[in-house]
């Protein structure tokens, strides 16, 4: 059977990341709550703000992930804020399970899981400084990180309490590989579409028509340019001047960090396991080290002969300098054991069996203070900007409020430079920069600004960076003339028209197959598997394989939208070729991905049915910040 703990832990994990970066543990769990709240889950609320709050990041990771195809209104629809909230309401239940099983990630355990992130580590070691400028710079504090981490590592908790579920069973497991791979030779006889635009009659006012019924395809929408000013920690940051005492006076205070670990220099000679069985590789291993020790000047040459490292062997068993956690634990205790010039004994690993040689020590050094003089005076810097941003976040909202005519008057306080944008539709476009941004642009395009052309108030556009911006000039949103788009709708209308036409032909065809009447003159031949189809259009390769397999010959048609209609014949089904280890296992590991989901969802739906949820539909469908 295929295990799939691991995976109900990353499903848990992916269900609940969210929301706690806003609004914490305790939050979770109180009941704060009035007659507007979206959901309640025993005596605990999903409020409108909170709802509100998680459909806002939702927009902004569907505006960072889709670019320029991002639409504000994919997340308006009905489904898409049912969603978010049945995702809410699941997180609810994981947290109150977790309480109700007194789970918790302890502090010792939180500390553990921080210093061994990569991101946080200076020369291999965790470093406070590091950890806190990389939350910083997304926006974090340690305190918000650490409570999503203790959540994460909570979550670990409660999956494991469940046990081992989700599990796919060998012949289940069988069956899909069989099914993955099994082959189907198909020929394919196209109608394709420009065959039938020739027998499309469109009605003179057809296209007028059609104009009239769906203007809002045809709508140009409103458009401004605007000028704006951006305050940043960066951009205060880099009008400060650190002075040498200061860069002096941290780097004595942060030694630590600078310190240049030692290296060592080894070769080895590598008899693998895998290639003699563990017992001969060992023996032979025995043998070299004899040979060595009676005479140490030959290592080169037997590793050149007998080691099975071939990106060493060929170089004497070289290997180079490296740090500690570079190599395998057993090969890293005996090389740090050895003085310059010694030979160990045997060692062995999950590679098989070495024989090391230590040809070199670099010792711990530190770096000096003027390698590292530029790196401490931009921290130095950074810590004093995001310092002096937070004092200075408050004048700037204030300014270009209160002096809401010009941004000249802040730009000079704070030495910024006043830019200018191109035309700019409404619609958030993440390659705008900051004005990119939802909240600016909507102020941007207030009837406020577009009639009295003001400043917009201060918006934050990222962490620790604030936009302010005024409209220059403006298009207000306006109908495309029909004599300009009447050649594109009439040659939609015909393709629509053509398409039906091939489809009913097809049909047809596909009729006429089913009783026997086969006059066709089919395509080459081609074989296919579910794992490689790509020799037919995606829409016709899940045709192919619903086909029925009883009797064969068997047919089957399909639309393919702006191509026409195609029908296939399915004449051979052979099982596949037998896949190598590899391929197996990713298959293997997709199936259990998918039994760990289904496994969730059926955990999910029996902590539904233990606690009483409803669902406020009226403020579900509110639309109330």
């Amino acid at each position: 059977a295929v295990r799939n703990n691991k995976r109900i832990v990353q499903v848990f994990l992916a269900l609940i990341t969210l929301p706690f970066a806003f609004f914490g543990v305790e939050s979770y769990m109180r009941n704060d709550g009035s007659g507007g709240d979206v959901a309640t889950i025993g005596d605990v609320t999903i409020t409108q703000q909170q709802f509100q709050q998680t459909l806002r990041e939702q927009q902004e990771r569907l505006r960072t992930q889709l670019g320029a195809q991002y639409d504000p209104k994919l997340l308006e629809s009905p489904e898409a804020r049912k969603a978010i909230l049945d995702d809410l309401i699941n997180q609810r239940l994981l947290l109150i399970e977790s309480n109700k099983r007194h789970l918790f990630a302890g502090d010792n355990a939180i500390r553990q899981a921080v210093g061994a992130i990569e991101a946080f580590k200076v020369d291999g070691k965790f470093s406070v400084e590091r950890y806190e400028a990389a939350l910083r710079a997304q926006g974090m504090s340690p305190a918000g990180f650490e409570a999503q981490l203790r959540q994460d590592l909570t979550l670990q908790q409660l999956a494991g309490a469940i046990g081992q579920s989700g599990v796919v069973s060998r012949s289940v497991a069988d069956r899909v590989l069989a099914l993955q791979t099994e082959k189907r030779e198909v020929a394919e006889y196209r109608l394709n579409l420009d065959s039938y635009l020739g027998k499309v009659k469109l009605a003179d006012d057809a296209a007028k028509k059609f104009y009239d019924e769906n203007a809002k395809q045809f709508e140009v929408p409103e458009q401004a340019k605007a000028e704006y000013v951006v305050l940043s920690m960066e951009s205060i940051a880099s009008q400060l001047a650190v002075t040498d005492a200061e860069i002096k006076e941290w780097y004595d205070g942060h030694k630590d960090r600078f310190m240049v670990p030692e290296e060592r220099r080894a070769s080895h000679i590598l008899i693998a396991s895998e290639k003699l069985g563990k017992d001969k590789a060992k023996a032979k291993a025995d043998e070299l080290l004899a040979e060595i020790q009676k005479n140490p000047a030959a290592f080169a040459e037997l590793a050149r002969k007998n080691s099975d490292d071939p990106g060493s062997s060929s170089k004497g068993g070289d290997l180079g300098y490296f740090g500690q956690g570079a190599m395998v634990k057993s090969f890293e205790d005996a090389t740090m054991s050895l003085k310059e010039g010694e030979i160990s004994g045997v060692v062995e690993s999950d590679f098989g069996f070495h024989i090391i040689k230590l040809t070199g020590i670099h010792a711990a050094k530190e770096k000096p203070l003027a390698d590292v003089r530029g790196e401490i005076e931009a921290e130095l810097k950074r810590s004093a900007g995001s310092r002096k941003f937070a004092e200075a976040a408050e004048t700037f909202s204030n300014m270009v409020y209160e002096q809401a005519d010009s941004l000249k008057p802040v730009a000079e306080k704070f030495k910024l430079t006043i830019k200018s944008s191109d035309w700019l539709g409404r619609q958030a476009n993440p390659a705008n920069g900051v004005l990119g941004n939802e909240k600016l642009l909507a102020a941007l395009f207030s009837e406020d600004s577009v009639n009295n052309r003001r400043n917009t108030e201060a918006v934050e556009t990222a962490a620790n960076t604030l936009v302010a911006a005024r409209l220059v000039d403006y298009k207000a949103k306006a109908l495309q003339p029909f004599e300009g788009v009447k050649a594109n709708i009439e040659t939609l209308l015909r393709s629509k028209e053509a398409m039906v036409l091939a489809s009913k032909d097809g049909e047809a065809r596909l009729d006429a197959l089913k009783k026997g009447e086969d006059k066709l003159v089919w395509g080459t031949a081609k074989t296919v598997s579910r794992v490689d189809a790509r020799q037919l259009p995606q829409a016709a390769a899940q045709s192919v394989f619903r086909m029925e397999t009883g009797k064969l010959p068997s047919y089957t048609g399909v639309e393919l939208p702006g191509s026409g209609y195609a029908l296939y014949k399915l004449t051979k089904i052979d099982a596949g070729e037998k896949l190598s280890d590899a391929s197996k296992q990713g298959m293997l590991k997709q199936l259990g991905n998918l039994a760990a989901q289904e496994e969730v969802q059926l955990y999910l739906a029996a902590l539904r049915s233990r606690y009483k949820v409803e669902v406020n539909q009226a403020a579900l469908e509110s639309k109330d910040k």
